[in-house]
C-alpha cells in the first residue's frame, strides 16, 4: 500500500472511532442508568455520588465501526472481533448484575480460547543467544494455554487499574498507540490499524471520562480494553521472532502489570482472596501521599509514558532484540 493511501487508512480509521465513540458516550450513559448499570459509592470507592457506567459500549461502537473496515483482512481480524464482543458483553452483564469472580475468570478464558481457536496464538518465542523456544513438549503444544493465560492476565490487570477517572483509558491509549507504531515498524500494518483506531476511540471516550468523569469505563469497558490491548499484542508482537516480542509488551504495559503483581502478593501474604478489591493500589497511595485525584492520574500517564518509550527505545537499542 503506497504510504499516502496509508496515512489515509490511518486517519480514516481513527477519525471514525473517535467520532462514534464522542457522538455515542452520552446515550450510552442515559441506557445505564435505564438499565441499572451504575457505579454507587461505598467506603472503598473514589467518587461521592452514582455514576453510570457501561463506557465499554461506547468504545466498542466506535471501534466496532473502524474495525469493520477490515474485516477482509483474514479470519485473525474476525476472531478478533468475536472474542471482544464476547468479552464486552460479559461486562455488560457484571456491570448490571454484579458477577461473581469466579464467572467472569471463565468468561474471559472462553474469550481468549475464540481468538486462539482463530489463529491468535503465541507459537514460539526468540532465544536470544541461539534458536527458537518452541513451546512443545512430548508432543503437546502449550501455546494456546499460555496464549489464554496472557490474555486472561492483562485483562484483569487493566481491570484492577481502573480506580480513578480516565486512569485505564489514559493508560491503554498509550500502550495502544506504542503498539501501533511498533507495529508498523516490524510489518504488520493490520495490527497497527487496529490498535490506532481502538486508540481513536478510547479518546473520543475519554471527552466524558477523564475527571471529573461523567461516565465510568465499567467492567464492560475495563475488560474490553484489557482484552483488546492483550489480543493486539499476541496479534502483532508475541509471535515475532526477536526477543522484542515477549520483553515489548511486558514493558509497555508494565504499570497495570506490575500493580497486579504486586497487589496478588500483598493479598496472598496477607492470607486474604486474590479477587477481593482493596484500597492499596498505586492510584489510592498515590492519593494517600496528597496529590490530587487528576494529579495521581497524570503521574500514572507519565509512567505509562516512561515504560513505552523505555520499549521503543530497546527496539532500537539493545542488539539481542
Amino acid at each position: 500500500m503506497p504510504v499516502g493511501e496509508s496515512m489515509q487508512l490511518y486517519l480514516l480509521m481513527f477519525g471514525i472511532a473517535f467520532v462514534v465513540s464522542l457522538a455515542v458516550t452520552p446515550w450510552v450513559a442515559r441506557l445505564a442508568f435505564r438499565i441499572g448499570a451504575v457505579d454507587k459509592p461505598d467506603k472503598r470507592k473514589i467518587h461521592d455520588k452514582i455514576m453510570p457506567r457501561l463506557g465499554g459500549l461506547a468504545v466498542f461502537a466506535g471501534f466496532l465501526a473502524a474495525a469493520s473496515l477490515l474485516l477482509g483482512e483474514g479470519p485473525k481480524v474476525t476472531g478478533l472481533l468475536l472474542g471482544g464482543t464476547t468479552i464486552l458483553l460479559l461486562g455488560i452483564a457484571d456491570d448490571v448484575y454484579s458477577l461473581s469472580p469466579k464467572v467472569k475468570l471463565l468468561g474471559q478464558a472462553l474469550a481468549a480460547a475464540i481468538v486462539v481457536y482463530f489463529g491468535i496464538r503465541i507459537e514460539f518465542l526468540n532465544n536470544p543467544f541461539d534458536g527458537y523456544f518452541y513451546l512443545e513438549f512430548l508432543g503437546i503444544s502449550f501455546g494456546a494455554p499460555l496464549t489464554v493465560f496472557w490474555i486472561v492476565a492483562v485483562t484483569n490487570a487493566v481491570n484492577l487499574i481502573d480506580g480513578l477517572d480516565g486512569l485505564a483509558s489514559g493508560v491503554s491509549t498509550i500502550a495502544l498507540l506504542t503498539f501501533s507504531f511498533i507495529a508498523y515498524q516490524i510489518g504488520q500494518p493490520t495490527v497497527s490499524l487496529l490498535a490506532f483506531a481502538l486508540a481513536g476511540a478510547v479518546l473520543g471516550f475519554l471527552r466524558y471520562n477523564f475527571y471529573p468523569a461523567r461516565i465510568f469505563l465499567g467492567d464492560s469497558g475495563s475488560m474490553f480494553l484489557g482484552f483488546m490491548v492483550s489480543v493486539l499484542a499476541v496479534f502483532g508482537l508475541l509471535k515475532g521472532v526477536a526477543m522484542v516480542a515477549f520483553v515489548v509488551p511486558i514493558v509497555v504495559l508494565g504499570v497495570p502489570i506490575f500493580d497486579t503483581c504486586f497487589a496478588i502478593f500483598r493479598r496472598y501474604c496477607e492470607h486474604k482472596p486474590i479477587f477481593q478489591a482493596d484500597k492499596r493500589h498505586i492510584h489510592h497511595r498515590l492519593l494517600g501521599r496528597g496529590l490530587s485525584h487528576r494529579q495521581a492520574v497524570l503521574v500514572i500517564y507519565g509512567l505509562s509514558l516512561f515504560f513505552s518509550v523505555s520499549a521503543l527505545w530497546m527496539l532500537r537499542n539493545v542488539s539481542f532484540f
